[in-house]
């Protein structure tokens, strides 16, 4: 599979084409070092198989931000080297640290925006980045990557909104990338050429007035311009149009704009990979092979192998995935994928980093802090002699589930057939009890519960039941 194929990134070779994108986990305290549930999360990862992973957003600057890992010191060096050095020593696996620049924002609703910033504060962020870089480096990182997405202060400069009316400012694409042109510049005296330097940014803002792909094929290109080891597409994220609740601090995941950056379960799969294809094939067609990342609820294997196989990207970046089971990649590989804990896309770890909360996943043992290890010993949860049970009744426009609990279960995948034959896993659940409100009435629809272990392994299917829910409109009887 081109998935498991090696690639080089700026001189770095990564093992294969999956990355883990850099995801907050909160599990740092509000002091910003590396602690030893930091290390666990990402061992975690480098021992499931991932190629390149990219380690949680870490600020190079002192502002308040929650729990939040810091390069702004050489005081986190010693930890940052610590994490670097557990993950080499697990796999072969990359890793890189995400490096951010933020505004301030208050429970008020007020932020801070970028005209505010004089220049100097400008000079200043930009010597933050070259010094965060060259600490990456003493830490013995793989490389770095600039954080240059959603709502901050990078990404900020490059959006089509920037309000500023000087050298900066939002009226001219080179007014918007002067300041990221003159952080590569810095960055490079700092710590040279051969250290590589991703960067994350956005296909499309997906905010009124904001850019689109059009200016995202520019900005890619000048980026590859500036040397950048490989360029990271995301979209979305955006503080305009988040929804502020009062007495808290404003979460830009909350609008629009946050549900195509993290899109949920009612999103089709690979809802963004054509921006980055485009993306790609715009830098490529002007004589630069810089990598193309892309992400963006990408969980099928089969929809990743074809992404990579038909050139339209480069690495598959897959987020919540991996954080529902960090053994993707070796059951990938291994030819199990009955036994990957398939993210349902619910977006508790989105909602659980909205609260400064400790992101983990839904789908984990109830109270666990880490992924389950991989566990092909377990035996497979299963029914006593009663049975499943499943049964479904319907009223009110949906169709109710309910069936007995199976022994060792951690999970139970709720199947549903379609009437044109279409099976899909419809969601991913540790009660047993569910309902499904997205039907047409007078169609029938059949279903199917199936019970997982922890670690993945599956037992046996319950018994199925169908259901058809009743067509009340006369005029719509004819139909059926």
């Amino acid at each position: 599979m081109k998935l498991f194929e090696p690639l080089d990134i700026g001189g770095t070779l990564i093992r294969n084409r999956i990355m883990v994108p850099a995801m907050v986990t909160r599990l740092s305290g509000e002091d910003g070092f590396v602690n030893q549930d930091i290390t666990n999360r990402y061992v975690r990862y480098a021992q499931g198989g991932a190629g390149l992973i990219v380690i949680e957003a870490m600020a190079v600057h002192h502002a308040k931000a929650g729990p939040l890992l810091r390069i702004s010191d050489d005081r986190f060096i010693p930890g940052l080297a610590g994490l670097a050095q557990c993950i080499h020593d697990t796999s072969d696996s990359k890793v890189v640290p995400q490096i951010i620049h933020f505004m301030k924002v208050s429970k008020s609703g007020w932020r801070q925006t970028i005209d505010m910033l004089s220049n100097a504060e400008i000079d200043r962020i930009v010597e933050e980045f070259g010094d965060a870089v060259a600490r990456a480096r003493e830490a013995k990182f793989d490389g770095a990557e600039l954080h240059s997405a959603h709502a901050y202060t990078l990404a900020s400069f490059l959006s089509r909104t920037n309000p500023r009316k000087d050298e900066y400012g939002g009226e001219t694409l080179e007014g918007r990338l002067r300041l990221i042109s003159r952080i590569f510049e810095n960055i490079r005296r700092k710590v040279g050429k051969d250290f590589p330097v991703g960067v994350r940014f956005l296909a499309d803002e997906f905010i009124k007035d904001g850019y689109t792909v059009n200016d995202a094929k520019l900005i890619g290109l000048r980026l590859a311009q500036l040397g950048a080891a490989y360029l990271s597409l995301s979209v979305g994220g955006k503080f305009e149009d988040a929804i502020h609740l009062p007495g808290q601090v404003p979460y830009p995941y909350t609008g629009y704009s946050g549900d195509r950056c993290m899109p949920g379960d009612w999103y089709p799969a690979v809802p963004h990979a054509h921006f980055s294809a485009e993306i790609k094939a715009f830098v490529k067609a002007h004589g630069f092979n810089t990598p193309v990342a892309t992400a963006g609820k990408i969980s099928d294997p089969d929809d990743a192998e074809r992404l990579l196989s038909t050139g339209a990207v480069d690495i598959i970046g897959i987020a919540r995935g991996l954080l529902a089971d960090p053994d993707w990649p070796h059951k990938v590989r291994q030819n199990e994928r009955e036994r990957i804990v398939k993210c349902d896309y619910c977006n508790v770890c989105k909602h659980l980093d909205g609260a400064h909360m400790k992101v983990v996943c839904a789908l984990w043992p109830q109270g666990a802090l880490q992924a389950p290890p991989d566990d092909r010993q377990s035996p497979a949860p299963g029914w006593d002699t009663t049975g499943a049970n499943l049964t479904v009744s319907a009223s009110d426009g949906k169709a109710v589930l309910k069936w007995n609990k199976a022994t060792g279960a951690a999970r139970y995948d709720v199947c549903r057939t379609d009437p044109l034959g279409k099976v899909e896993v419809m969601d991913a659940v540790k009660v047993t009890r569910w309902e499904d409100h997205n039907l047409l009435a007078g169609m029938p629809y059949c279903y199917q519960i199936r019970a997982f272990g922890a670690a993945g392994q599956g037992g046996a299917s319950s018994n199925m039941v169908t259901v058809r829910l009743p067509v009340l409109d006369s005029e719509i009887v004819r139909f059926f």
